[in-house]
């Protein structure tokens, strides 16, 4: 009878393998890229993109409420009329970018789960 080939070893595979974004990213992109890498590991190209699109967003809009925050909501013009600062719709824009794009990549989505212990198998 002949021996069966030898198998290979066994490996453990790391299951969460560090996917970079395609271009450098600011802070605040940086953590919305790693927080969405960490759960939902998107690995297809457009995703991907559509993933950096949604972080390069996220650094504008911060960095357009940083601004915000340091002129104030409301600005007065030369004539000394107040009105809303010009930054306002930019960072609502890019705010609401993230959102669609989110949506788009299916994140806004939990997985049902049954409530409640799991049945009792039936006694055989």
């Amino acid at each position: 009878m002949p021996k069966p080939p030898d198998k290979p070893p066994l490996a453990i595979v790391a299951g969460d393998a560090d996917i970079s974004p395609p271009r450098p990213l600011g802070p605040h992109g940086r953590a919305l890229w790693d927080r969405v890498q960490r759960e939902y590991m998107i690995h297809d190209t457009g995703g991907i993109e559509l993933l950096a699109q949604a972080c390069a967003a996220e650094d504008r809009a911060e960095n357009l409420a940083d601004a915000i925050a340091r002129d104030g909501e409301v600005i007065h013009s030369r004539t000394g009329v107040p009105k809303t600062h010009p930054a306002v719709k930019d960072e609502l824009a890019c705010r609401a970018f993230i959102v669609k794009t989110l949506e788009r990549l299916g994140l806004n989505v939990e997985a049902i789960k049954q409530p409640g212990r799991p049945p009792k198998p039936y006694a055989v």
